[in-house]
């Protein structure tokens, strides 16, 4: 394989900033980079301020060194899409309001920055989870999860018209999501999803199931059987929409302080390495990050959500006449219905991002740093490619990785006290680029104590549980991953007509059976 850059936060976060910041050592050969042994912590060199990885640069040089304010009415701990949601909807609603944004690195460091570019519809959790817990406090469970889907379609629309209105340009394109099956199992499984989706909330002109031609008229994916389409789903670019959200708070009059590392979170203090700061209201936004903040706050704690890895790979543009050949002129976002699922989308400077889980979690709830991803991983993802178009070279051009935040039961929940006048929002399992202004505009409403439809969603105050200690819950993640690999291998290799057992079996274990 050609040499490509490895980590560096993301392809996003290095194409979308300033020039200073992108003068780094030119790409290495094909890593050999491999994931720490469990109980380390080895990294890659850091560059900024002296323990972050802060780029030099950037709005960094500002946001690093303003001072810490003593007194605030709102402190948001975490500078990733829900957190700067949560100051954007503040100051909407109350300009004069004084917010603070603390974020340990820079803005977008975490999985805001990462992200695979999906403004989906995709719900972040379970729906028969959240239908069980409704029905135990005596809700329609169907009807209320029907409500949080509906919820979450609107919140595209509402999001891509403050883009607009704010001059947010994030590449954005409303080109659906466009689910693919590769083999017949896999294309059950879409029929049955789409019998589902319709009972849960969504509008049948949202949905369509199509054969091999109708996908191939989209998409030219050689093993496609057939597909879903999900018209409601946006792409972006995902640097682009937390940088520019970023600046459109400043703009506003919040303060975004980055390279300042929150340790503790109580009634009325938030406590960083830089210092104290007293705030009537505290929300915690930190997702996979969330367990290395202390503090007796309901949502949070260390076994509470757990790190998952997500990695990516991206290529260099593809010429015109490949472009011609694959199709792909919707934009559509691009997923497989496998059980290791891989999502794609085509950039707006003509490449092909993908990712996919690769190897899943690091020992102790260990996060990804700058994102090095192993070369095997990164094969992975390029074979995938490579599955789905044959004819087609495709240069890797980027690897990285990010963390998301999972919960014992792979659903999100939405947390507030209002004795204390803390909440937090954590568990986005992968599904955040629209939840998070969902989840954030929630927070808000049960802040000040509004009674609304978004605070009666079932996410709030949901109990997932809590993970198991370790060493149980590194080989639980690690044996869920890969009796779905071996699901995948045995579908594809006999093109089974049904879900493999394996499957069946390794999905009601972790939780994730519907």
């Amino acid at each position: 394989m050609t040499a490509y850059r490895n980590g560096e936060v993301s392809h996003w976060m290095r194409a979308s900033a300033p020039p200073a910041a992108t003068e780094t050592a030119p790409p290495s050969a094909d890593s050999s980079a491999t994931e720490a042994p469990p109980g380390t912590n080895a990294l890659p060199e850091k560059a900024g301020p002296p323990g972050t990885d802060v780029p030099p640069g950037t709005d960094a040089d500002h946001r690093s060194s303003a001072p810490l304010p003593e007194q605030q009415d709102l402190v948001i701990v975490g500078g990733g899409l829900t957190g700067l949601w949560a100051a954007y909807q503040a100051v909407v609603e109350d300009p004069d309001r004084s917010v603070t944004v603390l974020e340990a690195e820079h803005v977008g460091y975490g999985a805001s920055g990462r992200n695979g570019g999906w403004m989906s519809t995709l719900l972040p959790g379970n729906r028969a989870v959240y239908a069980r817990a409704a029905r135990a406090r005596g809700l329609d469970g169907a009807a209320e999860v029907a409500a949080f889907q509906r919820e979450m379609n609107a919140t595209i629309d509402d999001t891509l018209r403050v883009l607009a209105e704010e001059g947010i340009d994030a590449d954005q394109h409303r080109g659906g999501h466009l689910q693919i099956a590769t083999t017949p199992a896999a294309l059950k499984r879409l029929e049955r999803a789409h019998a589902a989706n319709l009972a849960h909330g969504y509008h049948a002109s949202e949905l369509d199931l199509l054969d091999a031609d109708q996908v191939a008229e989209r998409v030219a994916v050689a093993p496609a059987l057939g597909g879903l389409y999900y018209r409601p789903t946006a792409r972006v670019d995902p640097a682009k929409l937390v940088r520019g959200l970023a600046r459109v708070v400043e703009r506003r009059g919040v303060r975004v302080l980055e390279g300042t590392r929150v340790t503790r979170i109580g009634p009325g203090l938030v406590t960083t390495a830089r210092g104290d700061v007293r705030a009537t209201t505290v929300l915690c936004c930190l997702e996979a990050y969330s367990g290395q903040v202390e503090g007796d706050v309901p949502g949070l704690g260390r076994r509470e959500v757990i790190p998952v890895n997500s990695s990516m790979i991206v290529t260099a543009p593809l010429p015109r006449a490949v472009w011609e050949r694959i199709g792909w002129e919707g934009r559509e976002c691009l997923s497989d219905a496998a059980h290791t699922f891989v999502y794609a989308q085509r950039t707006e400077d003509g490449r092909v991002a993908i990712g996919g889980r690769g190897t899943p979690y690091s020992y102790a709830s260990g996060t990804p740093g700058p994102g090095v991803v192993d070369a095997r991983t990164v094969r992975t993802l390029r074979d995938r490619l490579r599955f789905f178009f044959p004819d087609t070279d495709l240069t890797v051009e980027h690897a990285w990785r990010g963390a998301i935040g999972v919960t014992r039961d792979w659903c999100a929940g939405v947390f507030f006290d209002p004795a204390t006048r803390v909440g937090v929002v954590r568990g986005f399992a992968g599904h955040g680029v629209t939840a998070a202004r969902l989840a954030a505009r929630t927070l808000l409403d049960r802040a000040a104590e509004r009674d609304t439809p978004l605070t009666r969603l079932p996410w709030n105050d949901h109990d997932s549980g809590r993970w198991e200690p370790e060493p149980v819950r590194w080989a639980g993640v690690h044996a869920m991953y890969r009796l779905f690999g071996v699901a995948d291998r045995w579908e594809e290799s006999r093109h089974s007509q049904e879900t493999s057992l394996l499957a069946r079996c390794g999905s009601r274990l972790a939780g994730l059976h519907e």
